[in-house]
This record gives structure tokens, C-alpha cells and sequence, in this order.
């Protein structure tokens, strides 16, 4: 894959996760509008955060990273890549379905290693009859990550790209329908539409699991369910899988016990969900994009010896990521008000609800970079089906998140929790770019990554200045119903315009090189 197909690849799976990310964003509006940040709300993101948990953790974090590796090298050399996609379908699916089984007689144990601030009232019932309804998600969209690995290996990103945006379409029809016809008290309210939210989980994840399944097969590979075999492949599929599991749980641990120690704090739970949704939007479109594409095309040029081509891949593609990144989080780091505030403030979120979510908000942007750079440094790793040196990274960045949130929290209170993560996550990418300088030209950044790095900086930090300026001007709109959100759009649009302005005129990047990628997507 050509650098400018890797970076169409990259921008075609961006465009995608943009959409869903927005259609999230959609999606946690209406929940904050109706549920707040009470006991319904915090119940049921704990139970939708469970089989998101073990979704990475078995899925994308994990299986996925030792899977892809392999099913892209035996696609190049043409070794039986069908047979040995429908193995691996068949053997995770039938540890989820036993993982599922499980989970469902252990669920309030499950609910309160997630958060035992639960235990005394009444949110531990209502999260335990969500997280049994819910959990089984994780059956669905852990065989559609599979299917979707398989898509990305061999080129094709849409359809897997285009999965997620399913997810954010049915919650949020499940939130307007939970309010049609309903005549009952708020609190009654709340309720019915966390019911409504639990029930349209699994209902999503089938709706995924097709789609990418259909895509597949088109694609000619079709995964048939049939019973599991113990191949010689599949033992050396466990025995890469384990390591990265264990660094998939490593990592989970993390936000675990980020979880435990806003569970002791009323509303917590909701306002770190509402800023993960924030600095998501920019993560999930560039980091997600630069895993999805980078890691089976590193996979396919080192098992072709092509040393120099994963180099430049690999700065081709952090160029970008951070070239879209950077900016991102001095953004969050400037307005993280304006934006909580115009997108959540109504109905049962209220002011003070928007102060906290927006401490957390700059807490997250100062570690978005972060999160980035670890999407661009794993593959390295993972393409050379090395996943132990990142299994024992992830137990140095847990340590770091563990003393952080639980130590600092008794001293400034539920934001420990967020600055544990942004820490724990600047450590992790420590380690890996420190352990990537082994490996050989391919891991090593280039000149023009080099040049073009500080300029990106320099431009990302004009911008904010241009952002401080608009938000001065638009100020006294942005508390106003009719035209907070032209006005938050004049702010954020006039900081994107001078970023790019910016970054053109002192060669931070070259608009040519978006447009190019943007005509071969």
C-alpha cells in the first residue's frame, strides 16, 4: 500500500468514525437531556461499559492485534486465509458464549468491581438488570470486530469503518422512542429510557455483526459458525493472543479503576462519561483510523522485507495523526466550557454539571497526544507478533494510573481519576517509543517528521490564541438558546480555518497532501 493509499485508507475510516463520533454526541445530548447525571444515568453507563470492557479486551485491544498480523501475512502469501479466519470466528465464539453465560450468574460481583460506591444504594439493582441485558453485546460485537479485521486486512475499510455509526442510530432511537406516548413523572422517565437504552445494546450489536459479515462475504471470506479446532495455527494465534490480551486487560484495569473511584462521588460517573465523549471525537476519528490502517500494512511490507516502506508508513501516517491531533486538544484544553455547556446543558444536566464534565474535558486534551502516539507506536510491535514488551509496558502505565487516582482522590476528588489516565497514558507511550528504538529502521522517525512536528506544535498553539479571540467575541451567543450553537460553530470553525491557515504558511503540512488522499478515497 503506497503511502497515499495508506493515507486515503486512513481518512476514509476517519470520515466513518467522524460520523458516529457525531452521531454519539447525538446520542449522549438526549441521555443527558433526560437521564442527567443521576442514578439511572450512572447505572446504566456502568452496564454498557462492561461488555465494552471486555470487547477490548477480548476483541480490538487484544485478539484482534495478534489475529490481524497473521491473517494479513498468510493473505499475502496466499496460505488457506479463509480457513484460518473461520477458526479463529469459531474458537472466540465460543469463549464468549461461555464468558456470557458467566457473566449473567455473576453480574452483581461484575457491577461492583466496576463501582463499589454501588453497594449502599439503589443504583447496584439497576445496573445489574442493565449489565444482564447489555452484556450480551459483547458475543456480537467482538465476531464483528473479527470480521472486520478480516476486512481491513485485505483493503476494504468502509463497511467496518460504517459499523459503529449502527450502534449510535439505534440508542438513539431507543431514547426517543423511551419518551414517545410516555405520560409519566421524570423520574418514572428515567427509568423506562434507561430500560429502553439496556435492550437497544444487543439489538445494535446484531445489527453490526451483519453488516460486516455480509461485508465479508462479499469480500469472499465467508465465517460460517461451526465447532472449534485446535490447529496449529490457532495454538500460535493463543500464544501471540495471550500477552496481548493480558496488555488489553492491563489497559482496562485502567479505566476500571478510574470508574471505582468516581463511583464513590455522586455524578461522577456521568461527567467522566460526557468528557470521554468529547476528547473521543477526535481519538476515536484519528486513532482508530491510524490502527485499523497501519497495522496491516506494516504487517504485509515487514513480511516482505520492505523495511524502508513500513518507515515511511509509519511516519506518513503519526505525521497526519498528529497533524489532526494536536490541535484538537488545545482546543479542549481553551473552550472545554463553551463546548460541554452549548452540547449538554439542558434539562436535567444543569451549570454545575457542565463545570465539572469541563475540568475533566482539559484533564483528557492534555493526554489526547498521548493516546494517539500509542495507536501509531503498538503496530510496530504487533506487526512483528511481538506483544510482550507492550503487555509489560501496560503494567508499569497501570501502576502509574492505580497510585495516581487512588491516591490524589482523597485531596481534589473525582478529577483524579481523569488525570490518572492522561499520566498513566504519556507513560505508556514512554515505554513503547523507548522499546521501539530496537527494531530497526522501520521505527525510527524520519527527517521530515522531525521538521514538520515543531511547526504542527507552533501552529496548534497560534490557533488557540485565535480561539481565545473568537470565544471573547462570541461569548455573550454562546449562553443564548436560539444561537449557542451558530456561535460555538463560529468559534470552533474560525480556530480550525487559522490552524490550517497557520500550518500551510509555515510548512506544518501541505493542504496538497489532504486533497490527494481525500480524491484516491
Amino acid at each position: 500500500m503506497k503511502p497515499i493509499r495508506l493515507i486515503a485508507g486512513f481518512l476514509t475510516v476517519g470520515v466513518w468514525t467522524l460520523l458516529s463520533r457525531i452521531l454519539g454526541f447525538v446520542r449522549d445530548i438526549l441521555m443527558a437531556g433526560v437521564l442527567g447525571s443521576g442514578p439511572v444515568a450512572e447505572a446504566f453507563l456502568i452496564a454498557f461499559a462492561l461488555p465494552n470492557l471486555f470487547r477490548r479486551f477480548f476483541a480490538e485491544g487484544a485478539f484482534n492485534m495478534a489475529f490481524v498480523p497473521m491473517f494479513s501475512k498468510k493473505l499475502e502469501i496466499g496460505d488457506a486465509p479463509e480457513a484460518f479466519a473461520r477458526d479463529a470466528f469459531a474458537g472466540l465464539g465460543t469463549i464468549l458464549i461461555a464468558l456470557t453465560v458467566v457473566a449473567q450468574l455473576i453480574m452483581p460481583w461484575l457491577i461492583l468491581a466496576m463501582a463499589g460506591g454501588f453497594a449502599d444504594d439503589g443504583r447496584l439493582d439497576l445496573a445489574v438488570d442493565y449489565g444482564r441485558i447489555a452484556f450480551v453485546y459483547i458475543l456480537f460485537i467482538s465476531l464483528a470486530a473479527l470480521a472486520s479485521g478480516v476486512l481491513n486486512a485485505s483493503g476494504r475499510f468502509a463497511a467496518a469503518a460504517a459499523a459503529p455509526v449502527l450502534l449510535n442510530i439505534v440508542l438513539i432511537a431507543a431514547v426517543w422512542l423511551s419518551t414517545v406516548g410516555c405520560k409519566c413523572t421524570a423520574d418514572e422517565q428515567r427509568e423506562v429510557t434507561g430500560l429502553f437504552l439496556a435492550w437497544g445494546v444487543p439489538l445494535a450489536g446484531v445489527a453490526q455483526l451483519a453488516l460486516v459479515w455480509i461485508a465479508a462475504r462479499r469480500a469472499g471470506f465467508t465465517l460460517t459458525p461451526r465447532f472449534p479446532r485446535l490447529t496449529p495455527d490457532m495454538r500460535k494465534l493463543a500464544i501471540v493472543a495471550g500477552p496481548a490480551m493480558l496488555a488489553g486487560g492491563v489497559m482496562q484495569l485502567n479505566l476500571l479503576v478510574g470508574r471505582q473511584v468516581a463511583s464513590f462521588y455522586d455524578g461522577a460517573i456521568a461527567w467522566l462519561s460526557y468528557a470521554d465523549r468529547l476528547y473521543q471525537l477526535p481519538l476515536g476519528v484519528v486513532a482508530i483510523a491510524l490502527g485499523v490502517v497501519l497495522l496491516p500494512d506494516l504487517s504485509r511490507r515487514l513480511a516482505a522485507g520492505d523495511e524502508q516502506g513500513g518507515r515511511e508508513a509509519f511516519n506518513r501516517a503519526s505525521e497526519l495523526a498528529l497533524a489532526l491531533t494536536i490541535p484538537a486538544a488545545i482546543a479542549l484544553m481553551v473552550i472545554p466550557v463553551p463546548l460541554v455547556s452549548v452540547l449538554f446543558e439542558r434539562g436535567a444536566f444543569d451549570a454545575d454539571d457542565t463545570a465539572a464534565t469541563a475540568l475533566a474535558v482539559m484533564v483528557y486534551g492534555l493526554g489526547l497526544p498521548a493516546f494517539v502516539l500509542q495507536k501509531a507506536i503498538q503496530p510496530l510491535y504487533f506487526a512483528r507478533e511481538d506483544t510482550r514488551r507492550p503487555f509489560h509496558f501496560a503494567l508499569v502505565a497501570m501502576i502509574v494510573n492505580a497510585i495516581v487516582a487512588i491516591g490524589l482522590s482523597f485531596f481534589i476528588g473525582y478529577i483524579a481519576a481523569a488525570l490518572a489516565t492522561t499520566l498513566a497514558a504519556w507513560v505508556m507511550v514512554l515505554l513503547l517509543w523507548r522499546g521501539s528504538r530496537s527494531m530497526g529502521e522501520a521505527a525510527r522517525f524520519d527527517a521530515r517528521f522531525k521538521r514538520r512536528i515543531w511547526r504542527i506544535i507552533l501552529a496548534s498553539i497560534l490557533m488557540g490564541g485565535v480561539l481565545v479571540l473568537a470565544l471573547l467575541m462570541a461569548g455573550p451567543a454562546l449562553g443564548l438558546a436560539g444561537v449557542r450553537y451558530g456561535a460555538l460553530a463560529f468559534v470552533v470553525g474560525a480556530g480550525m480555518l487559522s490552524y490550517f491557515v497557520f500550518g500551510h504558511l509555515i510548512g506544518a503540512f501541505r493542504l496538497s497532501d489532504f486533497k490527494a488522499a481525500v480524491r484516491r478515497g
